[in-house]
């Protein structure tokens, strides 16, 4: 016996694959998209429609950017030092650290951290271009921007063994980011204090 509309059950099933959505919570979102207004669920619906055709990544950086366009503005705008990167694990990491509006340099995005639990060696990840970069910017710094977790440490310790004796200075983020917390929850107190005090390696 059908207890909901297949129409219904469709957009629950749907919203439970989202991490951190579980059953009750997919019934909720659903429910909620049903009660509200129709233009509501008709702007989720064209918004998601033109997801994978409105986004690509940025050629070099790795950073999300708009379709049809080869760079992101972050690497291409001027002002920034293209001699000062950020190396971090995922593009959102990126809208934290601009948030501070103290970092004015570019930056690298991983595609995540090594995992092997899950999965995810060295080898998925963007580290063979970052090492490139260094060597056709003349890149000067690297900031290790990835998370105060055992992946963000291992990814980081890599990079710095790969980076090897390449005349670059290794910089970690410092002070005020707690184990555990991802940089994209951090507030921009913490992470203007954590860049500040990045120390080297």
């Amino acid at each position: 016996m059908q207890v909901l509309p297949p129409a219904l059950q469709s957009v629950i099933d749907a919203l439970a694959t989202l991490p951190g959505v579980g059953p009750r919570t997919a019934e909720r979102y659903a429910y909620f998209l049903f009660k509200a207004d129709p233009s509501l669920a008709r702007r989720i619906s064209e918004g998601l429609a033109g997801l994978h055709d409105g986004v690509a990544y940025c050629k070099k950086t790795f950073a999300l950017i708009e379709k049809g366009k080869e760079f992101s503005d972050l690497y291409t705008d001027p002002s920034r030092n293209k001699k000062l990167v950020a190396v971090v694990a995922e593009p959102f990491d990126i809208l934290a650290l601009e948030k501070t509006a103290q970092f004015k340099g570019t930056y690298h995005v991983l595609g995540g951290l090594v995992s092997p639990i899950d999965g995810i060696g060295p080898e998925q990840l963007h580290i063979k271009e970052l090492l490139e970069r260094i060597d056709e910017d003349k890149v000067e710094e690297i900031i290790l921007a990835t998370n105060a977790s055992v992946e963000g440490e291992s990814t980081a310790l890599y990079i710095q063994q790969q980076i090897g004796e390449r005349n670059v200075k290794i910089s970690r983020l410092a002070r005020g980011l707690p184990v555990g917390v991802d940089l994209e929850y951090a507030d921009q107190i913490t992470l203007g204090r954590a860049l500040e005090g990045r120390t080297l390696l």
